[in-house]
């Protein structure tokens, strides 16, 4: 039996970053974690970490030197062996995982198979994969530019139905394309979204439960095992599903259903996969050559009839922060906050991405967490203030209220009682990559005091490798970085729409350059 700690908690971890003598940072890129996590483990000792970072810290302690390993369990009183066997890695979460557990349930049921034989074909190919030759795929992925999925989906699609269009913008002198695809009176919305202008609501209404083909089947398999290999987050948790829309000037509205996380990730969530490696492999993207695509996003009716589909999605938001002026900045200006994904995670890895950025989906209250509003401040709270503990890939959570004020990290407290957060949906559209919804945002923060006394705080979670920060004084830079070849479609969409009605706003805290969109 190779040594391990049966359960986790934050007391455990750290001894064992201790054990190691590495401090916080160390220990959290030893890992692969953020060191937002680590601190939290050293900070609440009680705390017990979700069964990924079980994972990754029984990994870490059979790994490490038999001095360390002593060390270890002298100081936890767990008691060691003589020899270790090695990891287990993704095979422990096969076995382990409850998220994984019903993943392959539904697997099970969706291929028609008998019970078990999911866990037996994803075990199968998890002794075959090489996590290398999985780390080298992923970085011929990431070298396929977000200009080449947009040609290479308007080639697979054609024409747009008349009334919509792919989104483009032209930003100085730099021209822009996407893969959402909307409609003039889809954009410029300017809906707040902590009112009664968010007007999403939940039904009760079934999803349709298609059966999968083999081909869809074992790609599902294959996703399950890439993920257990490479140490993917994969949390089997509530989502919600978009049934019908009712978006104008001013006003989001449509209906709800719910779903699981598990569903959307082993079926339409393996289209963005598809198309970058046949891109990434010189292979034609083209109708009759991508069986996924072919199966779940044919054509543009399929896209439009969410109704017949499982259409998950999300919202992101330009965040823009007021700051006072410097010895570095003579101006005052805002800060544009703009993340790189971390390969960590199901949904636009490696990409740009404007944050904070998160899937839509409830917490414990169904009907008031459809607000998109809601979903953005809860990222917020995850992606920029610390709160780790709405953070569903770390720690279960069990409190009724996660968001309640007594809960509320101390830069949101700040926000909420100063009433200087501005959140206002920028616009609705379709993302052709996934056939996901998309709702791209701005949020705004006019109070400078915020930046003075929290600046230093924020810090983007294990979502993001890293962070840029953007002056909306800097004309050059705002227009060069939406030409950059890395952004996710969705994030570019959202950057651009923020920017349109920050120049509004702004006042001389902007110098912007004109931004036009266009449908194409």
């Amino acid at each position: 039996m190779a040594d391990r700690v049966w359960q986790w908690t934050g007391r455990t971890a750290d001894q064992l970053r201790a054990a190691l003598r590495l401090t916080n940072e160390a220990f959290a890129e030893h890992l692969g974690v953020s060191a937002r996590s680590v601190a939290d483990w050293r900070r609440k000792p009680d705390m017990v970490p979700m069964n990924v970072a079980q994972q990754v810290l029984d990994t870490a302690l059979e790994q490490a030197p038999e001095d360390v390993r002593r060390q270890f369990h002298e100081a936890t009183g767990t008691g060691s062996s003589p020899t270790i066997e090695p990891s287990l890695g993704g095979a422990h979460r096969l076995v382990e995982d409850p998220h994984i557990g019903r993943a392959l349930e539904w697997l099970d049921q969706a291929a028609t198979w008998s019970a078990g034989q999911a866990r037996a074909k994803v075990a199968a190919q998890l002794a075959e994969l090489d996590s290398q030759a999985l780390h080298d795929r992923g970085q011929r992925r990431a070298q396929v530019s977000q200009q080449q999925l947009v040609w290479a989906l308007a080639s697979y699609y054609g024409d747009a139905p008349e009334g919509y269009g792919r989104y483009g913008a032209r930003i100085g002198d730099t021209e822009t394309a996407t893969t959402v695809l909307t409609s003039a009176e889809w954009l410029d919305l300017a809906a707040p979204l902590l009112g009664a202008a968010d007007r999403l609501a939940v039904t009760t209404a079934p999803a349709p439960e298609p059966a999968l083909d083999d081909s869809a089947a074992e790609q599902a398999v294959a996703r399950l095992a890439e993920a257990l290999t490479v140490n993917v987050q994969l949390v089997d948790m509530p989502l919600y599903r978009l049934d019908s829309t009712d978006v104008c000037a001013g006003s989001i509205g449509g209906q709800l259903g719910v779903d699981r996380f598990a569903r959307y990730a082993l079926t339409t969530d393996l289209l963005e996969a598809e198309t970058v490696d046949a891109l990434a492999d010189n292979r034609p993207v083209a109708p009759g050559q991508l069986p996924l695509r072919d199966r779940y996003l044919p054509d543009f009716g399929a896209v439009l009839d969410v109704s017949n589909r499982l259409c998950a999605g999300g919202t992101l938001a330009l965040c823009a922060i007021a700051r006072p002026a410097s010895l570095l900045r003579p101006r005052p200006d805002y800060v544009l906050m703009i993340q790189e994904r971390s390969g960590r995670v199901l949904n636009a890895a490696r990409r740009l991405a404007v944050i904070p950025k998160g899937f839509h989906q409830p917490m414990t209250d169904y009907r008031t967490d459809a607000q998109l509003g809601a979903t953005l401040l809860r990222e917020m709270e995850e992606e920029l203030f610390g709160r780790s503990d709405i953070d569903n890939t770390i720690a279960e959570d069990r409190h009724a209220d996660p968001m309640h004020p007594s809960r509320l990290s101390a830069p949101m407290r700040g926000l909420a009682e100063s009433n200087a957060l501005r959140i206002e949906c920028t616009g609705f559209g379709y993302n052709l990559i996934s056939g996901n919804y998309e709702f791209p945002g701005l949020i705004v923060i006019d109070d400078e005091q915020f930046w003075t006394e929290h600046g230093g705080a924020l810090e983007a979670n294990w979502e993001a490798s890293g962070l840029r920060q953007v002056s909306t004084l800097d004309r050059d830079q705002v227009a060069e970085l939406a030409g950059e070849i890395a952004w996710s479609n969705e994030g570019l969409f959202a950057y651009l729409q923020g920017l349109r009605r920050l120049a509004q706003l702004g006042g001389e805290r902007v110098d912007l350059p004109a931004i036009e969109w266009e449908l194409w």
